[in-house]
């Protein structure tokens, strides 16, 4: 019973570390790997908070940091 218990902790420790590891690798809107991203994207699956910020950012190359 007490083995059982401490493989559910560790699964539950590596599902939490998987989805910080995965999280971190999008790129910040705005940032220039962002607009790289989106340019390969097509332009019907943007989502209106994303079209403002390309036009922001990215057509007037105020990438982010």
């Amino acid at each position: 019973m007490k083995r059982n218990h401490l493989n559910t902790i560790a699964i539950a420790i590596f599902a939490l570390i998987s989805a910080f590891t995965l999280s971190a690798c999008t790129a910040e809107p705005g940032s220039k790997s962002w607009c790289d991203s989106m340019k390969d994207k097509a332009k019907g699956e943007w989502t209106a908070e994303q079209a403002g910020i390309y036009t922001k950012h990215c057509v007037m190359g105020n990438y982010k940091e």
